[in-house]
């Protein structure tokens, strides 16, 4: 079973950065694609990006530009690197293992506690 920690959060101005980072146990790290997801209140949780274990990666259009996903399969961690942040970012972010189903990523069913972001003046 797979177990996921992430951290990083915060409290950032408009335009401000961040990096999240998430430590994942229970999987063979190296050969799994990781992905980020964020929860903002009263919506849906909604994928953010992933990294595939070959280490391709696929960003939310909402994100492209702005964030940057990586992985360290020696740490088994995978980050998040966030610029330019808007207030419609704040939401509680997560990661992930998955894989993909055709054009779709699955994540597994268990996730963690997430690490808040809030994007504020």
């Amino acid at each position: 079973q797979v177990q996921l920690v992430e951290s990083g959060g915060g409290l950032v101005q408009p335009g401000g950065s961040l990096r999240l980072s998430c430590a994942a146990s229970g999987v063979i790290f190296r050969l799994t694609a990781m992905a980020w997801y964020r929860q903002a209140p009263g919506k849906q949780r909604e994928l953010v990006a992933v990294i595939k274990s070959s280490g391709t990666t696929t960003y939310a259009d909402f994100v492209k530009g702005r964030f940057a996903i990586s992985r360290d399969n020696a740490k088994n961690t995978v980050d998040l690197q966030m610029n330019s942040l808007k207030p419609e970012d704040t939401a509680v972010h997560y990661c992930n293992a998955g894989a993909y189903y055709g054009a779709t990523f699955r994540a597994l069913p268990n996730w963690g506690q997430g690490t808040q972001i809030t994007v504020s003046s």
